[in-house]
C-alpha cells in the first residue's frame, strides 16, 4: 500500500478544487494487493502478487459534474486532474439531479465490521489450499480429468472525502478456493465446479471438502437425459437461487423506477412475494462478503428489509435517483473512481423458510432441480423470464436422474409470487438465498 496518509490526500485534493473553482467536489481512493495461485494437474500455473490504487475525482459546478480518475498521485497529475474535472464540469449539460449529500445524511461513525483478517498468507499457504482442492477432487471415482483448483487473498481499502464534511476510510480483505474438474470421456464429459470465499480465512471450507464436492457434483450429472415440455414446479438449487434476488434489485433500482422501466415500477408497498417471505440488504454485517460502514456517498448505512411479509418496502437509491423521485437516499450509493455513484446492494440475502429442501420436493410428482442456469433471457420491463437450464429431474419426491439442455421460463412477477424457500441459508456469495421451489413455471425440452 502506498504510505501517503489517504485522508489527508483527498482531503487535500478537494480543497484544491474547490478553490479552482468547483461549487462542490468529493474523491475516492481504491488500494489494493492481491496474492493468487492457480495450479492444474498438480503443477503451478501461476504465482502473481499484484498492488495497485486507483483515484476518482468529481466536481460540480452548478448543476454539472464531471468525474476523471488517475493512477498517478503525483502533484502535478493531480493539478492537472484538478484543471480536467473542472474544464469538463463547465461543459456538460446541466443535469438537475447532481449532488452531494446533505450534512444531515452522512455517517459521522460506524460499527467495528470484522472486515480485515491481518494475517496474510504466504505463497505456501496456498499452494497447499489449492492443492488439497485438487487432489480431493482428482481423488472422487469417476473424475477423469481437472480444469485446475485456485486458491487466492487480497486486501483492499477504500476512502471517501467530501467537500460537504464527509471523510472516512475502510479496509477489507477476501480469502477463496475452488476446484472444477471433470467426468465421464469423450463426448459425455461433463463438469462442475466448487468453492469457498470469506472476509477471514478462518473462515473458510476446508479446502479438501470443496475439492470432494467439486467431483461428486461432475459425477452426478453424468448420463443426462432429455425431458418433454411440460409445466411443473422447478426448484432452484442455493447455487443458482440468488439469481432471483439479483432479478429483484434489478426492478427496484431507483434509476430504473425513475425511467419507469421496471415491471415492479407501480408495486411500492404491495405484496409482490408469499406472506411471511422477507429479503434483507445488511451492509452492517460482520465479516459480511459485501460489508460496508458506510455508502458510496458518506450516507449512513443500515440493515433493510427490502421485503417484508412478501410486500415491498422500499426502492434502492442513491442521492440523485432519489432526487428524481422525491425521495431520500436509502444509503445504498457504491461508485468507482471513472462513473457516478449508483444504488447497489451489500449483503443481501432471502430469510430461509421452514422446511427442508428435502421437504421442498416431497409431494413433487414430476418437477425439475435446477443447479445451472445460462443465457439472460430477462425482460425488465415485463418480467418475461427464459434461461437455458441444467439439473436433475424428479420424481416422486425424490432426485431421479441428470437433466440437460432444457429452457425454464414464466413471468418474474408470478414467480415471485409463488415461491416457497428452505431452511438451507447459506451466506457464501453475498447475495445468497436458500434452495427455492416455484410452482407453475414451463419446462421446455425435447
Amino acid at each position: 500500500m502506498p504510505e501517503t496518509d489517504p485522508l489527508s490526500l483527498l482531503g487535500d485534493l478537494i480543497a484544491r478544487a474547490t478553490k479552482a473553482g468547483a461549487d462542490a467536489a468529493d474523491a475516492v481512493l481504491f488500494e489494493g494487493a492481491s496474492l493468487s495461485h492457480a495450479q492444474r494437474l498438480g503443477k503451478v500455473e501461476k504465482l502473481e502478487r499484484s498492488e495497485g490504487y486507483d483515484l476518482g475525482l468529481r466536481v460540480l459546478v452548478g448543476k454539472r459534474q464531471a468525474i476523471v480518475s488517475s493512477n498517478d498521485r503525483s502533484a502535478s497529475a493531480l493539478s492537472e486532474l484538478i484543471e480536467r474535472a473542472i474544464a469538463m464540469a463547465k461543459t456538460v449539460p446541466e443535469d438537475p439531479y447532481c449532488g452531494l449529500a446533505a450534512p444531515d445524511e452522512l455517517a459521522r461513525d460506524w460499527p467495528s465490521l470484522e472486515l480485515d483478517d491481518p494475517t496474510e498468507p504466504a505463497p505456501e499457504t496456498l499452494i497447499a489450499r489449492a492443492s488439497a482442492a485438487e487432489d480431493a477432487a482428482r481423488a472422487v471415482k469417476g473424475v477423469t480429468n481437472s480444469e485446475g483448483a485456485e486458491a487466492s487473498w487480497g486486501r483492499s481499502r477504500v476512502t471517501l472525502v467530501a467537500s460537504n464534511g464527509f471523510a472516512g476510510s475502510y479496509s477489507g480483505t477476501n480469502s477463496s478456493v475452488s476446484a472444477a474438474v471433470l467426468a465421464g470421456s469423450g463426448t459425455g464429459m461433463e463438469r462442475d465446479y466448487d468453492y469457498t470465499s470469506a472476509v477471514w480465512a478462518e473462515d473458510l471450507l476446508d479446502p479438501s471438502a470443496i475439492g470432494t464436492s467439486a467431483g461428486e457434483r461432475a459425477v452426478k450429472r453424468l448420463n443426462p437425459r432429455k425431458v418433454a415440455t411440460q409445466r411443473v414446479p422447478v426448484v432452484l438449487d442455493p447455487r443458482v437461487a440468488g439469481g432471483m434476488l439479483r432479478h429483484l434489485i434489478g426492478a427496484i433500482s431507483g434509476p430504473a423506477i425513475a425511467r419507469g422501466t421496471s415491471f415492479l415500477k407501480d408495486k411500492l408497498g404491495q405484496r409482490i412475494f408469499p406472506a411471511g417471505l422477507a429479503i434483507i440488504d445488511d451492509p452492517h454485517r460482520k465479516r459480511g462478503l459485501r460489508a460496508k460502514p458506510f455508502d458510496g456517498e458518506g450516507v449512513r448505512n443500515r440493515r433493510r428489509a427490502l421485503v417484508e411479509d412478501g410486500v415491498l418496502q422500499t426502492w434502492l437509491l442513491d442521492q440523485r435517483s432519489a432526487r428524481q423521485l422525491g425521495m431520500k437516499s436509502t444509503g445504498h450509493a457504491s461508485r468507482g473512481t471513472s462513473g457516478p455513484p449508483g444504488p447497489a446492494p451489500t449483503n443481501l440475502y432471502m430469510a430461509p423458510g421452514a422446511v427442508t429442501a428435502q421437504e421442498l420436493i416431497a409431494d413433487i410428482a414430476q418437477g425439475f432441480y435446477v443447479n445451472e442456469l445460462m443465457g439472460m433471457g430477462i425482460n425488465g420491463i415485463t418480467g418475461d423470464y427464459s434461461r437455458g437450464a441444467a439439473g436433475f429431474w424428479i420424481e416422486n419426491g425424490a432426485i431421479a436422474y441428470p437433466v440437460s439442455e432444457v429452457t425454464i421460463a414464466g413471468n418474474l412477477k408470478d414467480m415471485f409470487l409463488n415461491l416457497t424457500p428452505a431452511s438451507d441459508l447459506v451466506f457464501k456469495t453475498g447475495s445468497d438465498a436458500p434452495t427455492l421451489r416455484i410452482e407453475g413455471m414451463t419446462v421446455a425440452g425435447a
